[in-house]
């Protein structure tokens, strides 16, 4: 199961309701954030979450309403004892992230390690490896150096041991990790093929966009997303901006696939994201509407299905 928490969903300026942009993932105990923009630890704390569990940063851009929220987090996670390393990840992350650190008259006493991630071409790059999930971005379309990103499940099986047992005989004991780990054994002179005796389970999939005008790359990253996270500055494209707007997201959730739009970034000229949500709703039905401190879940059960869960 992920949990995806939205710490902060407007843009450029804090309103009194919406911070700025702050994405809280939360999967099988790894904690990490998409974007830490002013007020993050602050938003943080508010949702009961621990900033000391964060793992890893994803930066889109190195705008300030993206980022401008690492000084204070930093300084409070020193302060606050941490000893475990904090990757932080971004176009020109190497960079950014040492003048952070030179702000200050001494450094942390905890590793920070910058990743800096392609902000050039059309290649979905692997950025990050873990048991069960990968971290992919793609290098997007704004005023300065930006990416998407992509957490990625792996796919799984489930095997039906009261099915292999009736089958075949076999019983739930190493000859099954083998037979998940290779797709198929031969117990007692017989073939067993996983797909025989397992269902899988499709990984699910979850792109955020950051600030970007549209193109190709984002429909590469966001090709049959489960939940796309995009970005929604105003109704539609402004081309001055370099921004999204709300019908251009939903062009690219219908094109691509997607499950299940989420409208984020908004203008503070919309208090009321209504008029967003109303025009992408005539070419996406499925969109909401992010809000500060909104919550979703999302499960894998089986190859076909998986379940969304919003508070």
């Amino acid at each position: 199961m992920l949990e995806i928490v939205f710490l902060g969903t407007g843009s450029g300026i804090p309103s009194k309701h919406r911070n700025p942009a702050g994405i809280w993932l939360y999967y099988e105990g790894d904690a990490m954030l998409w974007d830490c923009g002013e007020g993050t630890q602050r938003q943080l704390m508010i949702a009961k979450l621990s900033f000391m569990k964060i793992q890893r940063i994803f930066i889109t851009h190195w705008h300030a309403d993206h980022w401008a929220g690492l000084i204070g987090l930093l300084q409070t996670m020193n302060m606050e004892g941490r000893k475990e390393p904090l990757y932080i990840y971004g176009p020109d992350a190497e960079r950014f992230v040492g003048d952070i650190l030179d702000l200050n008259y001494w450094g942390p006493r905890f590793e920070i390690i910058p990743k800096t991630v392609p902000h050039e071409g059309t290649e979905f790059v692997k950025i990050l490896e873990r048991e069960q999930y990968q971290i992919f971005s793609i290098p997007t379309k704004h005023s300065v150096p930006s990416v998407a990103y992509c957490f990625q499940e792996k796919d799984s099986w489930n095997v039906d041991i009261k099915k292999a047992e009736k089958l075949y005989g076999l019983k739930q004991g190493p000859l099954v990790g083998r037979l998940k780990r290779n797709g198929e054994i031969i117990f007692k002179g017989k073939r067993i093929r996983l797909e025989d005796v397992a269902v899988k389970k499709r990984g699910i999939k979850v792109v955020y966009t950051g600030d970007t005008k549209t193109c190709d790359n984002l429909k590469t990253i966001s090709k049959d997303a489960d939940v796309l996270i995009h970005d929604a500055t105003f109704v539609e494209e402004k081309y001055d901006r370099m921004h999204s707007g709300a019908k251009e997201a939903a062009k690219i959730a219908k094109e691509c696939g997607v499950k299940c739009l989420v409208l984020t970034h908004f203008s503070r000229r919309y208090q009321n994201t209504k008029p967003l949500i109303d025009e992408a709703k005539k070419i996406f039905p499925n969109t909401i509407a992010a809000k500060d401190f909104m919550k979703i879940t999302v499960k894998s059960k089986t190859n076909k299905f998986i379940s969304f869960t919003t508070q």
